[in-house]
């Protein structure tokens, strides 16, 4: 899998090891949903502002959130519909989608719910990740599906609830 992390905001410097946590995070996502083909996908941090901005435009909400997931893939009973179209001619991935995390939110809710920072930047990297590989959270049956694995994959990385 390729990613692409943007740091599009000033507030807070993010180092390099927070940057790998999220990559690895993603990464872990892809590897236990067993996409079949090679993937690519962004990730960009940015400010409160910033995704309040994109909230209000792709969502009508206008008020910052911690995650955003604009995924490009759809799904039919959890298996990805893949045309040969979507596969990059020159790479050979397939590009699934967009995470915009607040580096400000992610700050705040590691302080409000008491865990660390690298705790709160792989949760929402694993849930956006989620949210491009076909998991949602609509129904609580849902829910519990894409919580369950959620939890799993930050135990895996030694980042479990406290």
């Amino acid at each position: 899998m390729k990613l692409t992390v943007y740091n599009r905001q000033k507030s807070s410097p993010i180092p390099r090891e927070t940057i790998k946590l999220i990559e690895k995070a993603i990464k872990l996502c892809v590897k236990r949903k067993g996409f079949p083909v090679p993937c690519e996908a962004n990730v960009t941090l940015t400010d409160n502002d910033g995704i309040q901005k994109i909230n209000k435009e792709h969502r009508g909400i206008d008020k910052p959130t911690d995650v955003l997931s604009f995924p490009l893939v759809e799904y039919s009973n959890g298996e990805p519909c893949i045309e040969p179209g979507d596969i990059d001619p020159d790479t050979g991935r397939v590009f699934i989608g967009d995470i915009i995390i607040s580096v400000d939110k992610a700050k705040e809710q590691a302080q409000k719910y008491g865990h660390s920072r690298d705790r709160e930047f792989a949760f929402l990297a694993v849930h956006g990740a989620l949210h491009l590989l076909g998991y949602d959270h609509e129904s609580k049956e849902d829910e519990k599906i894409m919580f369950s694995i959620q939890e799993d994959i930050l135990e895996e990385m030694g980042l479990p609830r406290t």
